[in-house]
């Protein structure tokens, strides 16, 4: 594995692309569906709950699969996986396209969820493989690049696709992309294996199992009906007990699913907690800020896509120049300043933006935020990866995916409530409840200029709340990485552990 590193060629560098097209391909799978729902809930006829399932069927299959998918590549071969990973993912995709039903649709998109599982739980570990201490920054910045590209093309493609083909066109954009994925696993990454002698832990894959996807499915949930909703809050008990549970049984496994010892890194679980802060920022804002752009200023899922692009871009220089200060500084402090941008550009965000706020003013402190995400995110995975050695790949890196996709479903729940919250309260009072169920549908219902104005007013209101929400947040961030990341980080694996 040493002498594929230190070839001349530039094999693993288009290895690495195609990791990013496939990661393109799963950050696109989970935008572009929001466009699609209109039109999926005419030819389909689906119900609010039908369209509701499209998105969750998807990530409670994600949120089961991560870390069982680690351990399986650890175990059986992390390229013969992701092979087989990239077939699943097509071949979902194909069956998405066709699909002639509700039901049909909801079982594509479970079985597109267990492709982008084991993708994304092994992507990292494969990183490791074939890039060393030096390389890896790099390849880290253009993988976190490519997980937050798909984000606003999906709207863009998407968007363009409806316009000029059947729906189905948006989930058989991933085959070129898979076909391609195939071509360059297949003949540019190395095989690589974690202990290969580890046994199965059965009770772990269960409780983990059941913890991910109760617990996700109650923040989604909670994200939608608020915190009153009791069977929200009771799927909550029921997942952090059973996550509760897993560490138990976890203290006590001869050969446990996660290696808890990881937590006794500070690099490891500073890095970890960081990218899931970033992370938390992160979809909070990709959560309120299609629904300004579309409900308050009028524009359509196109327009959306090319308005959050400044994000993108943000992040892409931030991401360039954190690489460039953490090998001449430390990730430390890099990771805390760009939490301190995010904070501060966040905040700016909630003083200053208005119903009537010009897109330039917006497009500025979004870039900002954009920059500071691009310090921080690479960065701390990068910190959080170069713990894992390659034994522990596999689960190590699947760990890490699965606590920022619980962090991301629970960012969203949050700051989707503080949201809403702030918007009601935005309201005139006795304000009818067609208003008060949505922005999107408060802008339909309005009725009149005055009432139209006082909606688009009060949900800017509940958005400014969520970005302060969100920058404290940050903040809190920019504590935890001063106080846990060490000053300089190795790729030493438990070396660097505290007592």
């Amino acid at each position: 594995m040493v002498a594929f590193r230190n070839e001349p060629d530039r094999r693993r560098w288009y290895a690495l692309a195609a990791l990013a097209l496939a990661t393109v391909a799963i950050g696109l799978d989970s935008t572009v569906l929001s466009v699609a729902l209109p039109t999926l809930a005419d030819d389909l006829g689906a119900t609010t709950a039908d369209l509701q399932w499209f998105t969750t069927s998807y990530l409670l299959v994600l949120a089961a699969a991560l870390l069982p998918a680690g351990m399986l590549g650890d175990r059986y071969g992390r390229k013969r996986l992701l092979l087989a990973a990239m077939v699943i993912f097509g071949v979902a995709s194909t069956a998405c396209a066709l699909a002639g039903t509700t039901g049909q649709l909801i079982a594509a998109r479970a079985a597109l969820g267990l492709g982008s599982a084991i993708i994304m739980s092994l992507i990292g570990a494969t990183l490791t493989v074939l890039f060393d201490d030096q390389e890896r920054p790099r390849a880290m910045t253009v993988w976190i690049t490519a997980n937050a590209l798909g984000i606003p093309l999906g709207p863009l493609l998407g968007g363009w696709l409806l316009d000029h083909f059947h729906w189905g066109s948006v989930f058989l954009i991933n085959l070129p992309i898979v076909a391609l994925g195939l071509a360059a696993v297949a003949l540019l990454v190395t095989e690589s294996y974690g202990d290969r002698g580890r046994r199965f832990d059965i009770p772990g894959i269960v409780l983990s199992t059941t913890g991910l996807v109760v617990l996700t499915y109650g923040m989604i949930e909670i994200g939608d009906r608020g915190w009153s909703d009791r069977t929200a809050l009771a799927a909550v008990v029921l997942g952090v007990v059973a996550l509760g549970a897993l560490i138990g049984w976890q203290r006590r496994a001869t050969a446990p699913l996660i290696d808890l010892a990881l937590f006794r890194n500070r690099s490891f679980t500073g890095g970890t907690l960081i990218a899931t802060i970033a992370g938390f920022a992160l979809f909070g804002l990709l959560f309120a800020l299609p629904q300004l752009f579309q409900a308050v200023y009028g524009a359509d899922a196109f327009g959306t896509g090319l308005r959050l692009l400044p994000i993108i871009g943000g992040l892409m220089i931030g991401a360039r120049a954190g690489e460039w200060l953490a090998g001449r500084f430390g990730p430390k402090p890099v990771i805390a300043s760009g939490l301190a941008l995010i904070a501060g550009s966040l905040a700016v965000g909630a003083a200053t933006t208005t119903a009537d706020t010009g897109y330039g003013a917006i497009a500025a402190w979004i870039t900002m935020t954009g920059i500071g995400l691009g310090c921080t995110m690479p960065v701390a995975m990068n910190v959080t990866i170069g713990t894992l050695d390659t034994e522990r790949g596999g689960v190590g890196n699947a760990l890490i995916q699965s606590i920022r996709q619980v962090g991301s479903a629970i960012g969203v729940a949050v700051l989707g409530m503080v949201l809403n919250a702030g918007y009601r309260d935005g309201l005139p009072a006795g304000a009818p409840d067609a208003l008060r169920d949505s922005v999107s549908a408060g802008v339909a219902d309005a009725g009149d200029s005055v009432t139209l104005a006082a909606v688009r007013d009060a949900y800017v209101h509940g958005m400014n709340v969520s970005l302060a929400v969100a920058g404290v947040v940050a903040v809190a961030g920019v504590v935890l990485a001063m106080t846990v990341l060490p000053g300089r980080t190795s790729r030493r694996g438990l070396a660097e552990s505290v007592p």
